[in-house]
């Protein structure tokens, strides 16, 4: 039987394995990154119980099976928590927004620094956009808030 071969972007021949395995890599990395944005934001709004249990999924980066050694509980019950944690900190973000205007915020301030940069450089194509450009993007910040 013979195995599915991709040819990556530099060209070399990687096992379609290795790429679906990467993919996954990847996705997991986001969500992780998500979970600790949401908890960062939300989490003091969870019960110490459930604190700590996330904490460790997401900080500590513990398996379930270890988690729920440590507390002497299931480890379907360490899961159940944590996948309740996930709906109740998705939750608060669909209804308060506070990720999402932190994210937005913080991009126009990247772009902002990115100006600066130019117009220090002398890279700006007409420099005299610069004050209005920076305004613009102050006034969108101001609006977030």
């Amino acid at each position: 039987m013979q195995k599915s071969v991709i040819v990556s972007r530099k060209f070399a021949i990687v096992p379609s394995s290795v790429l679906r395995r990467q993919r996954r890599s990847d996705e997991n990395m986001e969500k992780i990154v998500e979970q600790g944005l949401l908890y960062d934001f939300y989490g003091e709004l969870l019960t110490g119980h459930q604190q700590e249990i996330y904490e460790s999924v997401v900080y500590e980066n513990l398996s379930l099976g270890e988690i729920a050694e440590a507390k002497g509980i299931s480890r379907q019950a360490v899961h159940d928590i944590v996948k309740r944690c996930d709906k109740i900190l998705l939750g608060y973000e669909e209804k308060l927004k506070l990720v999402e205007r932190f994210t937005n915020i913080k991009e126009k301030i990247a772009q902002i620094n990115r100006l600066s940069e130019q117009y220090e450089n002398g890279e700006l194509e007409s420099p005299a956009s610069y004050g209005s450009q920076i305004r613009e993007l102050s006034a969108r910040i101001m609006q977030e808030l």
